[in-house]
């Protein structure tokens, strides 16, 4: 039994370690080490949706969840997808309202954790304030570096990038227009909004 130590580690770096652990071993029985109840109930949670039985275990602070593969559960077909790519619209470098620290917690969750996403978006337009996710001093180069060698188009506008005076430090991606976001969007099948 392999056993996956993620205690200390937080959210959603348990779920997502052991997804790619599960996803490398498909056959094999596991246990995942965490130490908060969020990382518990998140690990057994995407446990249930891959088909595996979980089994809690708690000693002192820590809980032991054992996994047993079983059948994946067939996805249930909510209705035809629109034709069209997938974009990701984001306009802030938070995630959500209310806690501006928190906010960019979130979104930088976000972004790390989309680069575990089983399919990738076609694009991700950067507007407003989103365009700082972009820049130099970004904490998320690194995963939207990886998103475009993916073939993800990584666009920010324009005037934004010279509003905030930061369009000499654009570190990944490319410049692009109002026009260009309109027409994006029309042709979407299915948009995202951060």
């Amino acid at each position: 039994m392999e056993t996956l130590d993620c205690r200390g580690q937080q959210c959603p770096q348990p779920v997502v370690q052991t997804r790619k652990l599960m996803l490398a071993q498909p056959a094999s029985v596991l246990k995942v080490l965490v130490d908060e109840d969020v990382s518990r109930d998140n690990v057994t949670r995407l446990a249930k949706s891959l088909g595996y039985t979980s089994s809690v275990n708690q000693v002192e602070a820590t809980f032991e969840i054992s996994l047993t593969p079983g059948v994946a559960p067939e996805k249930a077909i909510v209705g035809a997808a629109k034709p069209g790519p997938t974009v990701i619209f984001i306009a802030s470098d938070e995630m959500g309202r209310g806690d501006s620290k928190l906010g960019q917690i979130l979104m930088k969750n976000f972004i790390f954790t989309l680069i575990e996403s089983d399919t990738s978006p076609d694009a991700i337009y950067f507007v407003n304030n989103g365009v700082k996710l972009t820049v130099g001093s970004s904490d998320v180069i690194e995963p939207l570096v990886e998103l475009a060698n993916r073939g993800v188009d990584i666009a920010s506008c324009g005037l934004c990038l010279e509003f905030f005076n930061v369009k000499e430090t654009l570190a990944v991606g490319r410049v692009s227009n109002m026009l260009e976001l309109i027409n994006a969007l029309e042709g979407a099948g299915n948009i995202i909004r951060l």
